[in-house]
């Protein structure tokens, strides 16, 4: 690896982390740490917190039999434990490299079932798209049933608004598309009897293939019965923790529902686990809701560490680990 790769790698994984750990500073430098230490020590229903462990491990390994659905669409039956050991294993590897885990499982799942990696990133896009479309539907129902929590959440944050503004607004935002729009058509129309340019158009080729295994799917039912399993998991992975604590115990699931929404737009931002902007649409959303902010930064503080940190990472360590195990004969 010469030093412009080792730099370029580098960048990727300390900037976005470095970002992350600088807003979690930021939202924790003021706190009074002796009150939070004590209900760490003696507030929590470490219990319950275990208990909704199940729930997130439910909903990723039904994430792990509905990407099989897809991949099979492509006329290869792949082993469902693979693609459940590739997803959990996948959440690990994000951890510590954003976005990495995607490629990855794509990787190991072209490695065991002898599938076209560019399909397989087909088959990741159509269960990323999914996922957007059901947290933006959430998004939509919270934001319909709940305007009061939105004009206090941006009157509070109203850097948000004007970010949201700038985006649509800047002029170099649409250069930027028509600059792309053209650099593809001179690829595409011009240039496509470069071997570089055919091998872009039979990646792209394999992955519309991957894409298309939606249609294809002999089991559409099941697949979105298990895309409503993974995210009935993932609210109940969150929203039990809210027993564990005296504090956030009687918001009810109403509030639950708007913390998990705000929670899961915050882990699309391409920073390892989420960490820093997970924290700080947990807490804010908490304190709109009467809960301190102390008290709200210790939910988000034990929370994530147990279920991102400790839970995310076990699994998906032992998970990579039983890969090449189970897959021994290949």
């Amino acid at each position: 690896m010469n030093l412009k790769t080792f730099l370029r790698k580098t960048v990727r994984i300390v900037l976005p982390l470095g970002l992350g750990c600088i807003l979690l500073w930021y939202l924790y430098q003021g706190q009074d740490l002796s009150e939070m230490v004590k209900v760490i020590k003696t507030g929590v229903r470490y219990d319950i917190i275990l208990y909704s462990l199940l729930f997130g491990l439910g909903a990723n390994v039904a994430r792990g039999y509905r990407w099989g659905l897809l991949i099979d669409s492509l006329g290869k039956k792949v082993r469902r434990i693979n693609t459940v050991l590739a997803v959990l294993g996948n959440y690990a590897i994000n951890m510590a490299l954003p976005r990495v885990g995607e490629i990855w499982r794509c990787g190991i799942i072209a490695k065991y079932e002898k599938v076209p990696f560019s399909k397989l990133l087909g088959t990741l896009f159509i269960d990323r798209v999914m996922d957007t479309l059901v947290v933006g539907i959430l998004t939509l129902c919270v934001a319909v049933f709940n305007i009061s929590f939105f004009n206090r959440y941006f009157t509070d944050h109203p850097e948000f608004l004007t970010g949201f503004k700038s985006l649509f607004t800047s002029v170099w935002i649409y250069a930027a598309l028509a600059f792309a729009v053209v650099c593809l058509w001179l690829m595409f129309a011009k240039l496509s009897h470069l071997a570089f340019v055919q091998k872009i158009k039979l990646m792209l080729l394999n992955i519309w293939e991957g894409v298309k295994s939606l249609w294809k799917m002999k089991h559409k039912t099941r697949f979105f019965l298990q895309t409503l399993m993974i995210w009935a998991g993932y609210f109940l992975y969150f929203y039990i923790t809210f027993y564990a604590f005296d504090f956030t115990r009687d918001l009810g699931p109403r509030i639950g529902l708007i913390a998990f929404t705000m929670s899961s737009v915050a882990v699309a931002v391409p920073i390892q686990g989420g960490i820093g902007v997970w924290h700080f649409a947990v807490i804010s959303t908490l304190i709109c809701f009467g809960v301190s902010e102390s008290d709200a930064a210790t939910f988000a503080l034990v929370v994530y560490m147990v279920q991102s940190v400790l839970w995310t990472v076990s699994t998906g360590l032992v998970s990579i680990l039983a890969l090449p195990v189970i897959n021994r004969k290949e």
